[in-house]
């Protein structure tokens, strides 16, 4: 009887016949970072600083965001191992669990919350019930997920120059109406939000998402094609994101760019830019969350794509009335789990990395990574910084010392030990 082959490598390393080249990597990555909510947030910081406050956040934000999905990037790139898998050389056997859960978890409800995001406008719009509408929108999104990473590849290939060429157009317009590249540079004069708390929205608007980057990283070819294709994916979809958003907010006073074309008359434009940008994250979503399951439960990822797919869809109008601030609140505790995972691989338990994965021998929780993570959260939520740095920061810090206090523990319990052995000898 032949055997299933899993294409996904849900709980195996990515073999050398899956690896895929930089082009593939790209497109893949771009259609990651093409996200709604990065235009959201350009239309805010577009009408709250001026042009030069504007640049400088976003390069120094994408710079972070870029920096930190790098390492993460260079990991899987390395080890072909999905995020979940990576966790369970830092966080254990079990321990991944807590990791898997979090993010799985977090996936499934924003998958729904997103569902509903685009089923509403095209409800509205085309004065349709929006039930029918959202179960087609989850149907649609949960087939490509379905077939995995060339579903993915394919679906990016199409969606990133499209939202890229219609997003270009609606700012030409938007541009026009305000008078000039030197009256939209010019249009807010004085900054109205402080340069932190830009770049705590610039680096928060994707930090959470950017620790799955594993996961579709571990395809690269190589580890460079992983961080190039990351860091690249960052610079230029999420800046294209929040110029598309900001000259947007600047032009028409909406953060969000399919209401501005909309407005421009663009009406079937501004659905096919928001539907191709949130299912291009969406099905990364739902992807991600299924490798979250597939790690805890061990069945394949394909059968956690149609069950994360059917609930999230069914559910899709409560998560979005009842469930955001639940899941904005485990998407503030995403990122030390990422700065863990960063921290054991370079600084405290590289080698571990270097053998075989099937070969590998985990803890069954390694306890100083879950307390790292708990104290990740608490440094987040300082009322001085940026949160999701001093969230990622505080975890690394203080995973470093809960390490050597446990190597401190452990060595002084196998003096005493041995100390009662000469005792008796």
């Amino acid at each position: 009887m032949e055997k299933n082959i899993d294409n996904d490598f849900s709980l195996t390393p990515v073999s050398r016949e899956g690896r895929r080249g930089l082009i593939s990597m790209m497109a893949i990555m771009l259609g990651f970072t093409f996200y709604t909510g990065t235009m959201l947030t350009g239309g805010r910081l577009g009408t709250s600083l001026t042009f030069g406050d504007l640049a400088l956040v976003l390069l120094v934000g994408d710079f972070i965001l870029g920096a930190y999905t790098a390492l993460l990037a260079y990991m899987a790139g390395k080890t072909g191992l999905s995020t979940h898998l990576l966790a369970r050389y830092a966080f254990g056997e079990k321990g991944s669990y807590l990791v898997s859960g979090i993010l799985g978890l977090t996936q499934v409800g924003w998958f729904g919350v997103s569902v509903v995001m685009l089923a509403l406008p095209i409800s509205k719009v085309f004065g349709l019930d929006v039930t029918p509408v959202i179960l087609v929108c989850g149907a649609l999104m949960v087939t490509t997920a379905y077939f995995g990473v060339k579903s993915l590849t394919i679906l990016s290939i199409i969606a990133v120059p499209a939202i890229a060429i219609l997003g270009c157009y609606s700012s030409s317009i938007s541009i026009a109406e305000v008078g000039g590249i030197g009256a939209l540079m010019s249009a807010t004069d004085v900054s109205s939000m402080s340069l932190t708390l830009a770049l705590s929205l610039v680096v928060g608007s994707f930090i959470s998402g950017g620790t799955l980057t594993p996961d579709f990283a571990r395809f690269s070819r190589t580890p460079r094609i992983a961080v190039v294709s990351t860091v690249a994916a960052f610079f230029i979809g999420n800046i294209l994101m929040f110029a598309f958003g900001a000259i947007g907010g600047l032009a028409a006073g909406m953060p969000d760019i399919s209401d501005v074309m909309i407005a421009q008359g663009l009406v079937i434009s501004g659905i096919i830019i928001l539907g191709l940008n949130i299912w291009t994250t969406n099905d990364n979503t739902i992807y991600a969350a299924s490798l979250a399951f597939s790690n805890i439960t061990k069945m394949p990822k394909k059968h956690w794509v149609l069950i994360n797919g059917f609930l999230s869809t069914v559910f899709a109008m409560v998560l979005y009335n009842h469930f955001i601030s639940l899941l904005s609140f485990l998407s503030s505790i995403i990122p030390p789990l990422g700065a863990v995972m960063i921290m054991d691989y370079f600084f405290l338990n590289r080698k571990a990395y270097a053998g075989a994965f099937s070969e590998a021998k985990f803890a069954v929780v390694n306890v100083p990574a879950v307390l790292a993570v708990v104290a990740g959260g608490i440094f987040g939520h300082l009322p001085a910084g940026i949160g999701c740095l001093n969230a990622v920061f505080g975890a690394m810090l203080t995973y470093g010392i809960f390490t050597e206090i446990k190597v401190w523990l452990v060595r002084r319990r196998e003096e005493r030990a041995a100390a009662r052995l000469r005792k008796i000898a």
